[in-house]
């Protein structure tokens, strides 16, 4: 029979602290380019922007400053040891429009010995180093957690600033690496608008090796996807904090053309539109629907022949893609009108038609046609109205009394428009939440209607997720399904994004390639 020994009995806990104090303050050997003279070289050639080299030491300035450093810790064991403490640590699954992942809670309270040794390593021994080379004081503050990225993870392209970020690092505890494995560090150069461009550097992850890099308007990254099944892309990282680089003003995109109906009639709803939903009764009971939940997926919308025609057409060679960025935005194929086949422009012109308007209005009660009931005797309802003519307003530039009243100061309806776009989307599309989009949000009614989707597996990504803005509650998500029509209304507090397409889908694709999907992607205004 055994029996436990109280931790205060006969000093143990004093033993066992002193034991793993110790542990903890042994001093850690680095690598040996991190000399007196390698540093007096590297900090020169920081600060003329120049490249330099010596032994397992690379400094590069393009696309923006880094510094790669192999064989950082000197002494393998440590870097067995500290692999192991790290791969017992609790891991959080992380997913939103940027990244899934898989990453531990902030490491600065964990007492493992050499997690805290290498806490001591990055922030008492290689700081001051660091502080020499680029020429700037940091802050003392410990900023460092463990990410565990596998198979389809990934984190999208972004440019690491938040206040009082200066210098990011990657410390790579990975196994033997090839670039086909993916997990790749990718490094953007940019363009005149400070905006990412294209992938300048690419930097496979290598076990036991540090990469550096300064936090700027235009340190532009991502981690590209996992695409190995059985290899686990384990690092540690961080930032050294110190004063921020001054930014420029943000670039702020043109917003996406916005126009008034097409002037056509009922005849075209006949032509394309399944009966059902033609039938006013109908439309009560689904505008019902709408108006509790502000949301409505309207399955077979098409007529079965229309959606067969359209589906067919989509995959004829005539139709010109062009990718449409900048990455840190967005990322899909978007078709040129110019030479749609015939039968994919009469489904885009029924978008855009008078009568689709009429029909949308009747759907959700929103006033998208002048023949839609008008609540001007409800307060509330003039007050929102007043508010997304300040919005518009806004946007265009104007007043909301240049946008309402004519020049003799009378009152004019605004009129309902519409954005609209032909998107494709594969493996590697998506779209990310930003500044610029949550800054313009404003009350309107998406329309979704997805082509060649047949058995889109949910995994695959590729799924639209409303989101509150800067919270991380999801509201709703509307998943990719052939000739279902999705209707979404939105406020200013409510984004969306399109969750990026993994690889899965990629190895669910026949001899032909990838498995794509495409869309109609419409906003329509009041």
């Amino acid at each position: 029979m055994t029996s436990k020994r109280p931790q205060d009995d006969c000093g143990s806990t004093e033993i066992k602290k002193r034991k793993n104090k110790s542990s903890a303050e042994k001093t850690v050997g680095l690598c040996s380019v991190l000399e007196e003279q390698v540093k007096a070289e590297v900090t020169q050639a920081w600060s003329q922007k120049t490249h330099y080299c010596h032994g397992d030491l690379e400094l590069a300035c393009h696309p923006f400053p880094h510094c790669i450093i192999r064989n950082f810790i000197g002494e393998e064991d440590f870097v067995d040891n500290l692999q192991k403490e790290l791969m017992g640590l609790n891991f959080n699954e992380k997913s939103n429009d940027l990244y899934k992942f898989k990453q531990s809670d902030d490491l600065k309270k964990r007492n493992e010995p050499h997690i805290r040794a290498i806490r001591s390593v990055l922030f008492q021994q290689f700081r001051p180093w660091l502080e020499t080379m680029i020429g700037v004081e940091l802050e003392t503050t410990v900023d460092v957690s463990c990410a565990k990225y596998e198979y389809t993870d990934v984190l999208l392209c972004h440019d690491d600033e938040l206040e009082g970020r200066r210098v990011a690092f990657i410390l790579y505890l990975v196994p033997p690496w090839d670039s086909s494995d993916g997990g790749t560090l990718d490094l953007y150069k940019t363009d005149c608008n400070f905006q990412p461009k294209e992938i300048s550097k690419t930097i496979v992850p290598t076990r036991n090796t540090l990469v550096i890099f300064e936090v700027s308007p235009v340190s532009f990254h991502q981690v590209s996807e996992v695409l190995s099944k059985d290899k686990c892309r384990l690092s540690l990282s961080g930032w050294f904090h110190g004063p921020s680089l001054e930014r420029p003003p943000r670039y702020i995109e043109p917003p996406l053309t916005r126009t008034p109906h097409l002037p056509r009639d009922e005849t075209l709803l006949m032509e394309w539109v399944n009966p059902v939903y033609l039938d006013i009764s109908y439309q009560e009971h689904i505008q019902g629907e709408f108006e509790d939940s502000s949301e409505i997926q309207l399955k077979d919308f098409l007529k079965e022949e229309k959606f067969r025609q359209v589906n067919e057409a989509l995959q004829l060679s005539q139709i010109q893609w062009t990718k449409k960025g900048p990455v840190n935005k967005r990322c899909y194929d978007v078709a040129s009108l110019d030479n749609l086949p015939d039968c994919v422009y009469g489904c885009w012109e029924l978008l855009h038609s008078e009568v689709f308007f009429l029909l949308l209005s009747n759907f959700t009660g929103l006033r998208l046609h002048y023949l839609c009931p008008s609540d001007d005797d409800d307060d509330d309802d003039e007050e929102e109205q007043k508010t997304k003519e300040n919005v518009k307003g806004e946007e265009a530039g104007t007043s909301a009394d240049e946008t309402t009243s004519d020049n003799n100061g009378s009152a004019v309806e605004s009129t309902p428009k519409c954005s609209g776009e032909l998107r494709r989307w594969t493996h590697g599309s998506y779209t990310l939440l930003h500044d610029g989009e949550a800054a313009r949000a404003e009350y309107a009614l998406d329309l979704i209607l997805p082509f060649r989707c047949a058995d889109w597996d949910t995994e695959f990504g590729g799924f639209t997720s409303y989101v509150a803005n800067e919270e991380d509650e999801e509201l709703l998500t509307v998943y990719p399904e052939d000739n279902s029509l999705a209707l979404v209304y939105r406020d200013r507090e409510t984004l969306k994004f399109v969750k990026h397409i993994n690889h899965k889908s990629f190895q669910a694709s026949d001899v032909s390639g990838d498995r794509t999907f495409i869309d109609f992607s419409f906003v329509y205004y009041e």
